[in-house]
């Protein structure tokens, strides 16, 4: 099939292009993220990156981060959560476990416990049930710290989350009086 660099490479800009730069190969996302998987395949090809169907499944299905979902014929394609760009991803709410975790790098943990954990530029902060999963995160900024949020309670308070094609767990800001460090690695 293809090098694990070249699905590494074609991933990342096709997670440019479906969470925070659609413009950038030509396409447009719907009010949803979706875009027409004829056009993506046509439009990365064009900008670079020659991927054919079979390509865009691999990418898909083997991405392990799950960041891509199709729809249910296959003939549309977008990211599953992260987006910078407008689109409403249509998940329904649903009861957190009593836990989740994020991990942060620990530059920002000052300003986190200033204001909360914010979404900033994307849609919804990100959670995960796995702390070894908010840790990798953490990680990718720097010396990884790893926060756990009352999300149970934060529920129960009237706070709404949601849960991503690929398990990321969401919601749309974590105040100050759920957030605790569970430890600084």
């Amino acid at each position: 099939m293809i090098s694990e660099k070249e699905s590494v490479k074609i991933s990342k800009f096709l997670s440019l292009i479906l969470r925070h730069q659609p413009e950038a190969a030509g396409i447009v996302l719907d009010e949803n993220g979706w875009t027409e998987v004829s056009i993506l395949i046509q439009q990365v090809s064009a900008h670079g990156h020659s991927i054919t169907k079979e390509t865009l499944d691999y990418i898909v299905h083997t991405n392990s981060k799950k960041r891509f979902a199709y729809n249910e014929d296959q003939t549309k394609i977008r990211a599953s959560q992260g987006h910078s760009v407008d689109v409403e991803l249509n998940y329904t709410s649903q009861q957190p476990p009593a836990i989740l975790y994020h991990g942060t790098a620990e530059t920002s943990v000052e300003s986190i416990f200033k204001t909360g954990l914010d979404k900033r530029e994307r849609h919804h902060v990100h959670m995960s049930i796995s702390t070894e999963t908010a840790l990798a995160v953490g990680s990718r900024y720097g010396k990884p710290v790893l926060l756990a949020i009352a999300a149970g309670q934060m529920f129960t308070d009237g706070h709404s989350f949601f849960v991503s094609d690929n398990d990321v767990w969401l919601t749309d800001h974590v105040p100050l009086k759920y957030l605790s460090i569970v430890k600084a690695v």
